[in-house]
């Protein structure tokens, strides 16, 4: 798996690849293997460096899907897409008997929206021995934008990332293999995904890779008024400020935009 930094690049770009009929933005787009296949290649030649295949909507109000339907969606997909295409795949699940099946089929990383609170998660994760992403979430995606409440959402989202991370480690991971990940929409309101994203750099004292998916969610539309197909502008200038805030990965659904934006910041870093 390539790392943050290189291609000339200051962070990875991720693309998102939703083998679901109800996502917030893309849902039904790649529904069957050979469309997920085609827009697997198209992210591939637009620049990126990973592919997060999801088969269960985390969209806020989603309902929960069954073990073998979400397996049905996301285990060819992967095998063909790994078969065909020289990137790297993530699962984007949290149940333990997906991340097995999905490691087994080729994916080479873990994309947790629950932080491995599964039962089982941390035993599962800590058998595929692939690097994993531990993300924020206040509440279930059914509920979680019903009244978020923090007493200091930077310092509370902090403080759960740092238990989880030791959670992980205690349950048998290698602490070289998490990321985090602040989970921007995910129990936030708009003033504290705001915040969260003024105060991304405080999760740098955590010492590992941040990833951040802001790409065409609610919070750009109540800024800008903007339906979801209509915030790519905003999409950007987020992970403009990502970047520059330290995250390592950009999960974004528009995969060559931002990775023109992530290639022309790192050209000013590097000029003398």
């Amino acid at each position: 798996m390539r790392q943050p930094g290189d291609s000339g690049r200051p962070a990875a770009v991720m693309g998102i690849l939703n083998v679901t009929p109800d996502s917030f933005s893309d849902g039904g787009t790649y529904e069957r293997p050979e469309e997920a296949l085609k827009g697997a290649r198209e992210m591939a030649d637009a620049g990126a460096d990973l592919i997060d295949v999801g088969g269960e909507s985390t969209r806020p109000g989603a309902d929960e899907v069954s073990l073998g339907d979400e397996l049905d969606r996301i285990i060819p997909v992967i095998q063909a897409v790994v078969s065909q295409i020289r990137v790297p795949v993530s699962i984007d699940t949290s149940k333990p008997d997906v991340m097995m099946a999905a490691v087994e089929a080729g994916a080479g990383m873990i994309n947790d929206v629950q932080a491995l609170r599964s039962s089982g998660a941390i035993e599962a994760a800590a058998a595929c021995r692939v690097p994993v992403c531990l993300m924020h979430m206040q509440g279930r995606p059914r509920t979680m934008q019903v009244a978020p409440k923090y007493d200091d959402v930077v310092e509370d989202v902090y403080r759960f990332l740092s238990e989880r991370i030791e959670a992980a480690v205690a349950g048998g991971m290698r602490e070289t293999d998490l990321i985090i990940d602040p989970g921007f929409g995910f129990g936030k309101t708009l003033e504290q995904n705001l915040r969260l994203m003024k105060h991304l750099g405080r999760f740098r004292a955590l010492g590992l890779p941040i990833l951040v998916g802001v790409s065409r969610k609610s919070m750009i539309g109540q800024v800008l008024d903007r339906p979801v197909d209509d915030r790519l502008y905003g999409s950007l200038a987020l992970a403009a400020l990502a970047v520059e805030a330290g995250a390592s990965i950009i999960r974004v659904h528009d995969v060559g935009p931002t990775a023109d934006v992530v290639r022309m910041l790192a050209a000013v870093r590097a000029a003398q």
